[in-house]
């Protein structure tokens, strides 16, 4: 019998559908369940190279279906800022696209997955993306998820406070007089230093926390608190590489924010199938048995 693949909505709601059954047995995974210890090596410079050619490797040979799930990110991203330039929001459209770094982590599980799955030598293609929705992990993710989510909303937050200290409180009349006033007026030069060093703090909370927890959660049953103390541990002990890698991905996204936004069809695979990889690079891998 020929094997038929529904739509994609009908995909979603048939994983989301089986997922939501495992969420009152994953309140439990909360906590850790795999007492293995978690044995960690120090993370170069070098790891970093082999990581993003392994997330290369990876979106090459799923790019179909890769590009299909990172589509909507493009389109949100553009339709954020056509929110914002027709509802007087003009100040946050940088805060609204830098954004984009804040959440990635949680974005990108899906692409996680896939990786995890063709590292196997499993099948992976867009619908096991979905899959993340029966992982023993998912209320873990999930909640991380929300913490980022949280995050985003309090830099948002934050942003508007500094306009509001500075050019503020009244939005701009027009783009053209908002650029202005941002780097032709001690407020707006006021307004940009304090919004880049506030955003730097945000980046680097989120990069510490999400470095290899989401991973770990997909990959282990160890618990939403020893995975984020985990990560947080590593980002602690290779300043230099979690640093260097801060930046790829703040220029990468950077470079698919400036192709208004396509280039992020792209960008956000790569990225999120090197962190997978990176992980790998970090994390010590457990003997299964059977």
């Amino acid at each position: 019998m020929a094997k038929t693949i529904g739509n994609p909505l009908s995909w979603a709601a048939h994983f989301f559908g089986r997922g939501s059954r495992y969420v009152e047995s994953g309140t439990r995974e909360l906590v850790t369940q795999d007492m293995a210890p978690i044995e960690i090596r120090d993370l170069r410079i070098s790891d970093l190279r082999i990581a993003l050619q392994k997330g290369v490797e990876d979106f090459t040979a799923l790019r179909t279906d890769v590009v299909f799930i990172v589509m909507i990110y493009p389109v949100i991203g553009i339709l954020l800022t056509w929110f914002a330039f027709n509802r007087d929001l003009l100040p946050l459209v940088f805060p609204l696209i830098a954004g984009f770094a804040l959440l990635g982590p949680f974005a990108a599980v899906g692409l996680y997955e896939m990786s995890r799955r063709r590292e196997s030598g499993m099948k992976s293609g867009w619908e096991d993306a979905f899959g993340v929705m029966e992982s023993p992990s998912i209320v873990p993710i999930l909640i991380l998820g929300a913490y980022l989510l949280a995050i985003f909303a309090v830099w948002m937050l934050t942003a508007n406070f500094i306009y509001g200290l500075t050019l503020g409180p009244e939005p701009p009349v027009t783009v053209s007089a908002f650029v202005r006033d941002v780097f032709m007026t001690g407020a707006g030069l006021t307004m940009l230093i304090a919004g880049i060093a506030t955003g730097f703090i945000f980046a680097s909370l989120v990069l510490a926390i999400s470095l290899v927890s989401f991973p770990l959660l997909l990959d282990r049953r160890v618990g939403l608190p020893r995975a984020v103390i985990t990560s947080v541990e590593i980002a602690f002990k290779n300043p230099a590489a979690v640093a260097a890698w801060g930046l790829i991905i703040a220029g990468s996204l950077a470079v698919g924010i400036l192709t208004m936004f396509v280039g992020l069809i792209i960008v956000l695979p790569v990225l999120g199938h090197a962190t997978w990889h990176l992980y790998r690079q970090v994390v010590v891998a457990v003997e299964r048995s059977g």
